[in-house]
């Protein structure tokens, strides 16, 4: 059996509906999925067995051999206005679920993880220190350091993920909904920088295969961190454009509002450790990620119920 906490989130949807399709027993935390959710929309909750219980109650792990953990606060500006509930939910609730793991004896665990947690930098390398500058960051962090020192008791492996994107994602203060749901209302999708800002993008799809990737690796690399990432930066305005472009929506230029800065803000994840050592890479290019996210929203009418076009 196989419990991926987080389950009802953006990420978590699409795990469960990999594993799912791989004829994988899956169970899941018994929290509500948030409205227009893809885990709702996907009727995911008829497959998958519920456990009762909270985060790192030992009951949860019945019959358990794989833990995911996606379970978090996800967004950036929600843990910058209450750091407190952040560090309960992403430190706390990561740690409680890690012992909880290893008294049990659970064959292995993967925590997703962000590159927040690295901090301030153009490239960013494994090996690196993690020097976080956010709260959001910081939990990832904390996180990440915890799970380390348990990698002796449970086979743990962690995965730094870049920006990831995908259809289901609702939360619209993130760029690629909020574009998309521009879109789909006829507007000019909104940038609030310059554009110039360059990020790693990855699709959601191939965050879900780093994550079995390193759910295979286990136990023999127990306590290795893996960035997964699209290994090369793409700027916010290009990233729109493309979608715009993918979309037929060639009449919506992107409104562009920020200033510049002055200089070109460049993140993105090395991934030549995962690549050399697991075989993973992305199988979706940006167009071709962006050209699918479009269509699951178009496919379901839109975003948040809004007619695409």
């Amino acid at each position: 059996m196989i419990l991926v906490t987080g389950a009802q989130g953006f990420i978590g949807s699409w795990l469960v509906s990999r594993l799912l399709a791989d004829g994988e027993r899956v169970a899941v935390l018994d929290h509500p999925a948030r409205e227009g959710s893809r885990f709702a929309l996907e009727g995911l909750g008829a497959h998958v067995s519920v456990a009762r219980g909270e985060l790192g109650d030992r009951s949860t792990l019945d019959g358990v051999d794989t833990v995911f953990h996606l379970a978090a606060r996800p967004l950036v500006a929600d843990a910058e206005r209450d750091p407190a509930a952040t560090y309960e939910v992403n430190v706390g609730g990561t740690w409680r679920l890690l012992e909880s793991c290893a008294s049990a004896r659970v064959g292995r665990v993967i925590l997703v993880s962000s590159y927040l947690g690295y901090g301030r930098g153009e490239v960013y390398r494994e090996d690196m220190p993690l020097r976080p500058t956010s709260a959001y960051g910081t939990s990832n962090a904390a996180a990440d350091l915890i799970a380390c020192t348990y990698a002796s008791r449970v086979p743990i492996g962690i995965v730094r993920l870049g920006n990831v994107y995908g259809g289901g994602d609702v939360h619209y203060s993130r760029l690629v909904p909020d574009a998309v749901r521009a879109l789909a209302e006829g507007r000019r999708p909104v940038i609030r920088s310059d554009g110039t800002p360059q990020r790693d993008f990855l699709y959601v799809e191939d965050a879900v295969d780093a994550c079995l990737a390193i759910a295979a690796s286990l136990p023999g690399r127990s306590g290795d961190a893996w960035n997964a990432g699209a290994g090369e930066p793409v700027s916010i305005l290009e990233l729109v454009r493309t979608l715009v472009r993918v979309a037929g929506r060639e009449d919506l230029e992107p409104d562009v509002q920020g200033a510049p800065t002055g200089t070109v803000d460049r993140q993105f994840l090395d991934t030549a450790k995962i690549r050399g050592a697991l075989g993973w890479e992305p199988r979706h290019r940006l167009e071709e990620g962006l050209a699918r996210t479009w269509e699951w929203y178009r496919a379901r009418g839109g975003a948040a119920g809004h007619p695409a076009a």
